[in-house]
């Protein structure tokens, strides 16, 4: 694990590190780094060491049990956690097969021989029959001279941490969407609630406007204007409710369930999860250590620059020994007393010579793959950065526009119900009334879908923060 300097403007020579693992440094490797800030540019005031302790099981921060659950039950039975994990098993077992190569082989055969003459004309054999019996054990190895297979094998371990890395980066994406799909789900539930108490008083106001109209006190026009408003705050219901099977029937998908096995569960939930109190976020370089997607593209990097050595030292020599022991018999039961007994033992030393530009060309294929891995690390660790810095202003602004929206809806509150009095006094007309009625509906929507986007924030600064995964 390499670890990144606590120093102004950072840079993390990863080209150092692969020559290191690769025993010498190439001239055409590929140079590059990434800087790195020694603070974050949004909301710095989160400076402090970071919690990772906090971070390991960061969605129980918010008080929810049936979150905690769902995270609990995704992590056990999603389907694409466990594909991660059998690939694990996969790059272990290809390690295996890797590791075999630097051990001597063995192989025994036994053989049976059984042969007689026959007279095809007259059907009798011309002479008795002969049988004889035969075993061997045959050996090789294939001297690791120049450590051409030892360097495949360090490739193989890191494909084995990167492969660990990749079920943990899973585990960290999966608790987000899992946490971000709840989120979604109370969240269209609460605008479902606000609606609901909107239809409530729309048709209190429509009953209303009926009498008045009957009783001579009102006009038509009233009544058909709060029918409409009315109407109106009913076809919000079905959008909504869409929105509700579908984060439910998402959920289930996330936890690995058929979908409608999780309502039980979900009806037990309450409002929109509360945000927690601030987490210390550290310095960028605590981040970089923490995420399990840049560890695993550190040990990707790792593997490329070992197959690259691995295939410059085909340009050299390569030393085989062989030995074999045979034993041959007349019968089975002389076989560990054999006539016949051999022996031999050779070494083979081969050198390429011509191949048609096969090994200069691997070398040009493993160069350019190390290339590419080296990017693909820099662009982890830019992404890093850039996800941290978007969920920390997400948080500072959603807390922002959530006290904006908290004060309006007071005051829409106060004011429909000043309108309703005033209306019922015949002071204002309906179209105040219904105006006040809409505000304060679509500020109550707002203000369910900022507290919302308030828990996304969060959730999206703990996975930005590599939050998720035991260490």
């Amino acid at each position: 694990m390499f670890q990144i300097p606590r120093v102004s403007q950072t840079r993390l020579p990863f080209l150092l590190l692969a020559a290191a693992l690769s025993g010498c440094v190439m001239a055409d490797r590929p140079a590059g780094g990434v800087v790195v800030p020694t603070q974050w540019q949004h909301d710095p005031s989160r400076a402090g060491a970071l919690d990772t302790a906090a971070l390991a099981n960061w969605w129980k921060r918010f008080r929810d049990p049936v979150l905690d659950q769902l995270v609990a039950r995704a992590f056990e039975s999603n389907t694409d956690l466990r594909t991660t994990v059998v690939r694990v098993e996969e790059s272990r077992a290809r390690r295996g097969v890797t590791k075999a190569a630097l051990l001597p082989s063995l192989n025994g055969s036994s053989g049976a021989r059984h042969s007689w003459t026959r007279d095809s004309r007259t059907g009798v054999d011309i002479h008795s029959h002969s049988e004889s019996y035969s075993g061997s054990l045959d050996a090789g190895w294939e001297i690791d001279w120049f450590g051409k297979l030892r360097k495949e094998l360090k490739a193989a371990d890191a494909e084995v941490a990167a492969a660990e890395e990749n079920r943990r980066a899973m585990e960290v994406a999966v608790s987000a969407e899992v946490a971000d799909a709840y989120v979604a789900l109370r969240v269209a539930e609460a605008q479902l609630r606000v609606i609901r108490r909107s239809v409530a008083t729309s048709e209190e106001t429509a009953e209303m406007t009926r009498w008045q109209e009957q009783a001579g006190e009102g006009t038509a026009l009233a009544t058909q204007q709060a029918r409409a408003s009315l109407g109106q705050s009913r076809a919000s219901i079905p959008g909504v409710e869409q929105s509700i099977g579908q984060a439910k029937d998402r959920l289930a998908l996330l936890v690995g369930v058929a979908p409608g096995m999780l309502n039980g569960l979900l009806a037990k939930g309450g409002g929109v999860p509360k945000a927690p109190a601030k987490l210390a976020t550290g310095i960028p370089a605590d981040t970089l250590r923490n995420r399990p997607d840049i560890r695993s593209a550190e040990h990707s990097l790792m593997a490329a620059a070992a197959r690259t050595r691995a295939a410059e030292l085909e340009q050299l020599p390569s030393l085989s020994l062989s030995g074999s022991v045979g034993l041959e018999a007349l019968t089975t039961g002389t076989i560990f007393s054999p006539e016949l007994a051999a022996a031999s033992a050779a070494g083979q030393l081969t050198a390429p010579i011509f191949n048609g530009g096969r090994i200069r060309e691997t070398i040009r294929l493993q160069s350019a793959q190390e290339k590419q891995a080296l990017i693909a690390w820099e662009a982890s660790v830019l992404g890093a950065l850039s996800e941290v810095e978007d969920a920390l202003i997400a948080v500072k602004k959603s807390d922002e526009r959530l006290a904006l929206l908290a004060d309006a809806t007071q005051a829409a509150r106060e004011a429909e119900s000043l309108a309703r009095l005033n209306f019922q006094a015949g002071q204002v007309d309906l179209l105040d009334v219904l105006v006040a009625q809409r505000t304060l509906l679509n500020l109550e929507e707002s203000q369910a879908i900022a507290e919302g986007n308030r828990a996304s924030a969060h959730i999206q600064l703990y996975k930005a923060l590599g939050g998720g995964w035991t260490p």
